[in-house]
């Protein structure tokens, strides 16, 4: 029975610790060398066990994508705010440059 790489990452279930699950009556018949039944039952076994780790994949990989879309949310936020603050410097920026006059000279003490 080949393993699938999904499967390498959980432990496989032997035939000879399927065989000591059973009751003495199947495991009899096992010993019988009844094997399609037996691959069938290992191979239903591994099927039950990468089907949960799927459903665990599932799941995570939902969270991570609401956590995602929860730090993208925040990220539109902050870019909407510097946008706000960059035009309102433009703006402060833009009216001094033109508002500004001249410097008035100061008079020095020895002009006095």
């Amino acid at each position: 029975m080949s393993t699938s790489p999904s499967s390498a990452t959980s432990p496989s279930i032997s035939k000879s610790e399927y065989y000591s699950s059973l009751p003495w009556f199947r495991r009899w018949l096992a010993m019988l060398n009844w094997r399609p039944v037996v691959d069938y039952e290992l191979r239903e076994i591994e099927f039950d066990r990468s089907e949960r780790e799927y459903e665990k994949r599932k799941i995570a990989h939902k969270q991570r994508m609401k956590q995602l879309r929860s730090e993208i949310s925040q990220i539109e936020r902050e870019n909407e705010r510097l946008a706000e603050l960059n035009a309102k410097l433009s703006a402060i920026s833009s009216s001094s440059a033109t508002n500004s006059s001249p410097a008035k000279p100061t008079p020095n003490e020895s002009e006095m």
